[in-house]
């Protein structure tokens, strides 16, 4: 258990008004051992509690999978750093149709970063969901176009100028390890092609659905962990959410009726924030980039993991289809 240092306790106490604080439980470890995000409960202030995430950036001495490298270190180190100027300099920008926790107070000293962040839970959103239905993917579908629309043409100062975890400048020993020929020699026009796209916004970079927070209803989500929000097309965050929920078969089941709701809402998003752009331009050129974008993560996890449950014959089919065309 990481201890909560004097200076830490106060900058809670200074944030939120309380009178005194105490750790309620661990919601979670982050990856490999970087610290932990942990709830804790006031007393005398306004909100019952506040979730903290505290990050200690050590050299670490394993990994889950292997990855033990420099590159793996400063790509993390980077993403915290990146998560704390998102939250210091965009999300206020987060009206209600893209929630996010509001930061209370950020704080780097030195090898710690300590952010002091809304309760989701207290907040009305306290379900996490292993799955959901179709209706709930589309409220998720329905936040990813909010956050799209509403940083659409965004620059990514402070952020990474290309978004998502898996993006292929900052993955180079996963795709040296990826064994598929095909899909290897592809990789770089894939990405070109993801990166050329004209309709750029900030991308969430991990919005799979375990970072959604849903209300009781079911009718409202909220969304966490932007270590990896950049700049880049918004397919990406949509082909990667499906994937993350669906299992091959339903895949292609569902994939027209996923992604015209997410079209749905990012035209009628689009058409309240920003008036003067072509709606139908955008809408055609990020749904000719979904496979694209698809086939890119599937680069990713070939080489990451190659085993891993998300590789189907989907996949397989999708990203050998668009190989087909753009080369």
């Amino acid at each position: 258990m990481m201890k909560l240092e004097p200076h830490f306790k106060q900058l809670i106490l200074d944030s939120t008004g309380a009178d005194s604080v105490q750790r309620a439980e661990t919601l979670q470890n982050l990856w490999s051992g970087y610290g932990q995000i942990v709830r804790y409960t006031l007393h005398g202030a306004r909100v019952p509690s506040v979730v903290v995430k505290h990050v200690r950036l050590p050299q670490p001495s394993s990994h889950p999978r292997g990855w033990n490298t420099d590159i793996s270190h400063q790509r993390k180190l980077k993403s915290y750093q990146v998560e704390t100027a998102w939250y210091q300099q965009y999300s206020s920008r987060c009206k209600d149709l893209c929630r996010v926790p509001q930061c209370l107070a950020v704080e780097k000293v030195g090898e710690e970063v300590f952010m002091v962040l809304e309760d989701l839970d207290a907040a009305g959103y306290p379900l996490r969901k292993s799955s959901v239905t179709i209706r709930e993917m589309k409220q998720c579908l329905k936040w990813l176009a909010h956050f799209h629309a509403t940083f659409l043409h965004t620059e990514p100062v402070n952020l990474w100028e290309t978004g998502t975890y898996w993006h292929l400048a900052t993955r180079p020993d996963e795709w040296e390890a990826l064994e598929d020929t095909e899909l290897k020699k592809a990789a770089k026009k894939l990405d070109a092609v993801l990166n050329a796209a004209k309709y750029q916004t900030l991308v969430h970079g991990d919005a799979k659905l375990a970072n959604f927070c849903f209300s009781p209803s079911g009718n409202a989500v909220s969304a966490v962990d932007f270590q990896y929000v950049g700049g880049g097309c918004g397919m990406k965050d949509v082909a990667y959410f499906i994937g993350s929920c669906l299992y091959e078969e339903d895949c292609e089941r569902y994939e027209t009726e996923l992604l015209d709701a997410y079209f749905d809402a990012l035209k009628h998003a689009v058409g309240n924030q920003h008036s003067e752009m072509d709606k139908e331009a955008l809408e055609t050129e990020w749904r000719q980039l979904f496979p694209v974008a698809w086939t890119d993560f599937h680069r990713f996890i070939k080489g990451w993991s190659p085993g891993h449950w998300k590789i189907n014959s989907y996949s397989e089919r999708v990203a050998r289809e668009t190989i087909a065309r753009l080369l």
